[in-house]
Parts: structure tokens; sequence; C-alpha cells
């Protein structure tokens, strides 16, 4: 039992590696490069990627803001959150907060889908070889 666990976290930390390894070479950057803009060392990025470091939720933050992604991305692929199954959860909250207008909530959920449309613009730039503006 403990084994198969120890092979799961592995192999979680292998497949969070290289994700980071495949959205690094998406955006054309080098590992200097990332490692500077998450403001971690060259070698332990090469470690996160290589699957031998478990990395904190900070750095896990720090380097997905190099990557221009969510870092909730990065919490999923690390074990660190559960996948989402329904993306309507916020716009649902939202809807059934109190303490709000009705204006309020639905210029809450027009920003949040603008910002949902912009991230879909972004990853879909970045899948055809384009660096998104920022």
């Amino acid at each position: 039992m403990v084994s198969q666990q120890a092979a799961a976290v592995e192999a979680r930390l292998r497949d969070l590696g290289s994700f980071i390894r495949e959205e690094r070479h998406r955006d054309r950057l080098s590992l200097r490069k990332l490692s500077e803009l998450a403001g971690i060392s060259n070698p332990y990025l090469s470690q996160i990627e290589r699957g031998l470091r478990k990395p904190s939720a900070e750095i896990l933050q720090a380097i997905a803001k190099g990557l221009r992604i969510s870092a909730e991305t990065l919490y999923v692929r690390a074990g660190i959150l559960d996948e989402r199954s329904d993306e309507t959860d916020l716009v649902a909250h939202v809807m059934r907060d109190t303490s709000i207008t009705e204006r309020q909530k639905q210029t809450l959920i027009d920003v949040y889908r603008s910002f949902q449309r912009e991230f879909d613009a972004d990853r879909e730039q970045r899948s055809q070889g384009a660096r998104p503006a920022s």
C-alpha cells in the first residue's frame, strides 16, 4: 500500500514536471528565463521539471506567473486541489450571495466570463506558437 502511494506521488510529480516543461517550451522560454521570471533557482526548477522535487504552493504560484497560466492549473496537477468538474461554481456562489445587489452580481459574472475568454484566447495563441500580449 505504501509503495503504491509512493509510486502515485512520483508519477504525479513527473506529470507536473513534464507539464511545466511543455508549457515552458510552448512559450519558448529557456529554463534560465523561467527560473528568473518565477524567482527560483535554475537547478531547483530543473529538478521540479524532472519530477525530483515536490514544489510548495508558493513555488507553483510563482512558476504559473512566469508561464502566464493559472496557479490552479498547477495545483491540480500537483494534487493540491481537486479538478473542478463544473466551472459554474463561482457563478452559482455569486448568484447565492445576499450581500450584493443583482446588478453587482451580474457585473461580477460578466468580468469573470471576460477573464475566461481572455484566458482561452491566450491559450489558443500559445498553442499556435505566439506569445500572448501582456
